[in-house]
């Protein structure tokens, strides 16, 4: 019996399709060693930068069932994904399996010829793309540890930086920093909807824009009163070329502008088409397309459109970092016109499939159309109508939605009279440089060379979850605190956060992976100065507030001045004589009551006073050494009533009440912090027959459900079956 061993379930079941009898296939289900929580253990830097790695507790039971099932098998095959992330992972099981002498093997669809061909040409792990995964992570771990830690000191405790993070979050401070010093100024946009003598009808627009009220009258009254003709025509035949392939970054970007996708959810989708076999790697930097796929892409251009609407094509990649043994992200199987389990899905599949065919397809004609119109008064500014017209479609059948919104112009000639339907004028306003979107921001990032493509999900997810951007429909808008930390870590460390440093390190940590640069050599020359740079700011002072609070806002207690202050929970103002008075308002300007001391120990730390405080989830107690001393506590009448009446499992001793976190309502004991059992529904008081937890409160269909993730009654519905 052979063992294979892949990253998911999913994949693994697609592979065991493909595969006879004498194999059996399992998953790792993603990474089953991680560096520790720690800072102090995670990395030994002195000894030359060797990770300390630990099994993740809840992957334990998958190494056990792997190393039985890899005793009694003739041979192990390693088929985890053909990235570092998947080399990795494949040297991880290895060594945490005892595998003596593993067999790899990579292929970058899901499919029985590709699994096939895999199998008959095994190799060795990859010892370079693990050195260079392993320095990526222990650069990561070395940068946010150290940074986060000081801004914990000289910010706010709970904060991070990242070494792609920050960069990520400068360049959306940047352009917000524009956008605040922007001074709109008025001008008048002045249109016309006209028609010719055939009583086609378009409208054509001023090409000039007063920037007075009194010049857009002028202009609008002569458009009103005069006779208009055609002044000039002007028709260019052009050629629209397709685009390459996706590749990751590009992949995100058109799923966001086409389907309102964030990445990582695109990344998610993607995934579970590539684990069933219907589409290529998702996590490529290639447009490259093997030989026999450009093949099968060419046929199905011509079976779906005919002969004269194919056109082989080879994209050059753009990015240094790219393996051109990859492939860009394409469809298995292009004659197949929808794939997917769901909506989501097939949507995606269907725009991978439309940049996969129209990348080997003919040039589109397009008739651009350029019509300029006069009201007959040399004071006056021309009008003109931008236009076009699709002479062949070409690529454009494949991915008509690539064409955009052009305007259609009717045909015409110079000196044709145009009848005035109606003239308007606009007043608007310049516009400030527009915020990100997510696409936008994944653009600026691979344009930057800032990160990979691969991580560009994670890392906006990332900012998302830390509170420094909030999303609005598809923009990214950076908070308070976003603002704070940016704004601290480009004061104090601007050179490990700037695009050409960020971009070199990403290049050097490539070259780690084709055996260029030495993997102790690197993190040495980068931790050096980094840690002397950390090392140096411990000197300077906290950033207590964030400037002066407006006047029309004076303290609820001693009506002095205010400033801004941050919080857990954003910006608020606090009174300018904290710790003296405690007078604090909300950023609206609204009075948030005082902290009130209830006469009480902290019964933690012991020397702490017991203050009744106003949160965002409502009143609640806590020590006055916060953050030193954590105690915190519900009051004593909202405890009362959030409580359940159904006993704490764990410690016996406190009840499950109602809690209120970042992610919603959930269930805790009463007897937090001591106790830390939670569930995520309310409990039901009845116990689970087959591991004895707490029932929880389930769904419609199903009413009730085990707590225990683990139990397999925690999906009864699956139980059923």
């Amino acid at each position: 019996m052979k063992l294979v061993i892949v990253e998911s379930p999913a994949k693994a079941k697609t592979i065991e399709k493909y595969l006879g009898t004498s194999f059996t296939v399992r998953a790792s289900v993603g990474h089953i060693r991680d560096l520790p929580k720690s800072n102090k253990d995670a990395v030994d830097i002195e000894g030359g930068f060797v990770p300390r790695y630990l099994v993740v507790k809840e992957k334990q039971k998958i190494i056990d069932e792997l190393h039985e099932i890899a005793g009694r098998s003739d041979e192990v095959i390693l088929a985890t994904d053909p990235d570092r992330e998947g080399e990795a992972i494949a040297w991880h099981l290895a060594e945490t399996i005892g595998l003596k002498e593993p067999k790899r093997i990579v292929f970058h669809e899901i499919t029985e010829k590709a699994v096939q061909e895999a199998l008959a040409n095994p190799r060795l792990i990859d010892d370079e793309l693990v050195r260079a995964q392993e320095a990526r992570r222990v650069l990561d771990r070395l940068f946010g540890y150290d940074l986060s830690g000081l801004i914990w000191k000289k910010v706010r405790y709970g904060l991070s930086a990242g070494r792609v993070q920050s960069p990520a979050l400068r360049i959306i401070m940047e352009r917000e920093r524009e956008i605040r010093v922007f001074i709109p100024e008025p001008f008048w946009v002045i249109s016309a909807d006209v028609k010719t003598k055939k009583e086609e009808r378009f409208t054509v627009v001023c090409t000039e824009e007063p920037r007075t009220e009194k010049e857009a009258g002028r202009i609008l009254k002569a458009a009103q009163s005069s006779d208009w003709s055609v002044k000039s025509l002007e028709e260019s035949e052009q050629s629209r070329t397709p685009k390459a392939p996706f590749t990751t970054s590009t992949l995100q970007q058109a799923a966001s502008t086409r389907l309102g996708l964030s990445p990582s959810r695109t990344m998610g989708i993607a995934q579970k088409l590539y684990e069933v076999g219907f589409i290529t790697y998702m996590r490529t930097d290639s447009t490259n397309l093997a030989k026999e796929a450009q093949g099968n892409l060419l046929k199905a251009a011509s079976d779906e459109f005919g002969e004269k609407y194919v056109e082989a094509r080879v994209y050059k990649t753009k990015s240094k970092s790219a393996q051109e043994a990859h492939e860009a992200v394409r469809p298995t199987d292009p004659s197949k016109r929808s794939l997917g389990h769901n909506e989501e899905q097939k949507k995606l599949y269907a725009l991978i499939r439309a940049r996969a065919l129209a990348s080997q397809m003919t040039d589109a004609k397009i008739m651009r159309t350029k019509i300029r119109a006069n009201v007959g008064d040399e004071s006056v500014p021309d009008f003109a109508a931008n236009g076009s017209r699709v002479m062949f479609d070409g690529w454009l059948a494949a991915d008509p939605d690539a064409r955009g919104e052009d305007v259609e112009l009717p045909k015409a000639a110079k000196g044709d009279a145009l009848t005035l339907v109606e003239a308007r004028s606009e007043g608007k306003e310049t516009q400030p440089p527009g915020r990100y979107s997510e696409a936008g921001l994944v653009k600026e990032l691979e344009k930057r060379g800032i990160g990979r493509p691969s991580t560009y999900a994670s890392t906006i997810r990332t900012l998302e979850t830390r509170g420094y951007v909030e999303k609005q429909g598809r923009t990214l808008i950076p908070t308070a605190t976003g603002d704070v930390v940016s704004t601290f870590i480009e004061g104090n460390f601007g050179e490990y956060i700037s695009d050409t440093f960020t971009a070199e390190m990403e290049n050097e940590l490539d070259e780690i992976a084709e055996g260029k640069r030495k993997y102790e050599k690197t993190l040495k020359d980068f931790y050096g100065p980094f840690a002397k740079a950390i090392k140096s700011k411990n000197k300077i002072d906290k950033i207590t507030n964030m400037g002066d609070a407006p006047k029309e806002f004076p303290c609820p207690i001693c009506t002095g001045p205010m400033v801004y202050k941050l919080s857990k929970n954003g910006r608020f103002m606090s009174c300018a004589k904290f710790p003296d008075c405690l007078g604090a308002r909300k950023e609206d300007g609204s009075e948030i009551a005082p902290p009130k001391d209830i006469g009480e120990a902290c019964p933690q730390c012991k020397n702490g006073k017991l203050m009744e405080r106003e949160g965002r989830f409502g009143r609640f107690i806590a020590c006055s050494n916060f953050p030193k001393c954590k105690y915190v506590r519900k009051d004593p009448l909202e405890e009362a009533r959030s409580k359940t009446g159904v006993a704490c499992p764990t410690c016996g001793k406190g009840e499950m009440a109602e809690r209120r976190g970042r992610f919603g309502i959930f269930y805790s004991c009463s007897n937090y912090p001591d106790c830390k059992h939670a569930i995520k529904a309310k409990p039901t008081g009845h116990k689970c027959e087959m591991c004895n937890s707490l029932m929880m409160e389930g769904t419609k269909t199903i009413p009730e459900r085990c707590s225990n993730k683990a139990c397999p009654n925690h999906n009864p519905h699956k139980l059923k079956k």
